[in-house]
């Protein structure tokens, strides 16, 4: 999915596992197909998974990531009542792996991006519960890191206007460009709270018609209160988005807001993917789509 993508085998995992935890070496692995676009992931044996940064960085760059991403993930999981991966161990560079690694717990499930709970009211509470129960958790007076989503709207500018330049032919651009406008003037009043951060399907797990886990934990952090809200847009069909938004009681701002971020999101899903990974394109699509009938914007 990138120029730069560091790929790795079945056969290298083999190989590592034999030599840094020969305790699992002999179960079987399998690599999962990518839902997300940070890391290959491999199931070992029953109860184990193994994550490998498909990015290029340094060891030390690396290592510090991952140490970062398993401290986040051990804090959410215990403060959800919902299934989340805890971590296991980390993974030394080694034969033809250039990065550290991670190990966590396997969770059973079904992605949301194969198994689509749009429709399920019941599934829409349980997302806000998640949500909810995390914006009750203590930021211990940390602020947001700055990285990625979940600050200041206006700051992705430059990004956002170069997925228009790309999306020329793909999307109404002068629409969209439009939109934007609106959405970055958007004020910040809520305090940051404690937020997944991607809560899009490939990171979300769906039993029956409820929530049944939430992967990529790493990221759990202070942001914007909206942030979580990009699953409104991501993963619900309008009548259990209007659950969610009741369950949360979010006002009109900070909804327009959770809104704007699933926005920015989007428009980088739909063209920097759309030869890679049709999957997360077409999501990207789906949620400018659902975005626009939303909105009250000249067409």
């Amino acid at each position: 999915m990138h120029e730069d993508q560091v790929d790795v085998t079945t056969e290298t995992v083999a190989t590592l596992i034999q030599e840094q935890f020969p305790q699992w070496s002999g179960m079987a692995i399998r690599l999962l197909p990518l839902t997300g676009t940070v890391n290959a992931v491999f199931r070992i044996g029953d109860d184990l998974s193994a994550r490998f940064p498909l990015r290029p960085a340094g060891a030390a760059e690396a290592l510090a990531v991952l140490e970062r991403e398993a401290r986040a993930s051990a804090e959410l999981a215990r403060v959800s009542r919902f299934p989340a991966p805890e971590p296991v161990a980390l993974g030394e560079p080694g034969a033809g792996c250039p990065m550290p690694w991670s190990v966590q717990t396997w969770l059973p499930g079904t992605v949301a991006s194969a198994a689509d709970p749009s429709g399920s009211e019941a599934f829409a509470g349980d997302l806000a519960a998640f949500i909810a129960a995390l914006r009750k958790a203590e930021t211990l007076g940390r602020p947001f890191n700055g990285e990625g989503r979940g600050g200041v709207l206006a700051t992705h500018d430059d990004w956002v206007a170069k997925c228009f330049e790309q999306s020329e032919g793909l999307l109404d651009v002068p629409r969209l460009r439009r939109v934007w406008s609106h959405f970055r003037e958007l004020p910040r009043t809520g305090a940051d709270v404690m937020s997944h951060g991607d809560l899009i399907p490939g990171n979300v797990l769906v039993a029956g018609d409820r929530l049944g886990g939430v992967l990529d934990t790493g990221g759990f952090g202070p942001a914007d209160p909206a942030l979580d809200l990009v699953s409104a847009w991501h993963l619900l069909r309008p009548g259990p988005r209007e659950v969610l938004r009741r369950s949360l009681a979010c006002d009109d701002l900070e909804w327009e807001r959770g809104k704007a971020w699933a926005f920015e999101q989007a428009m980088g899903l739909v063209w920097y993917y759309a030869e890679t990974n049709p999957g997360l394109s077409g999501m990207g699509h789906r949620t400018l789509r659902r975005i626009l009938e939303s909105v009250e914007c000249p067409t």
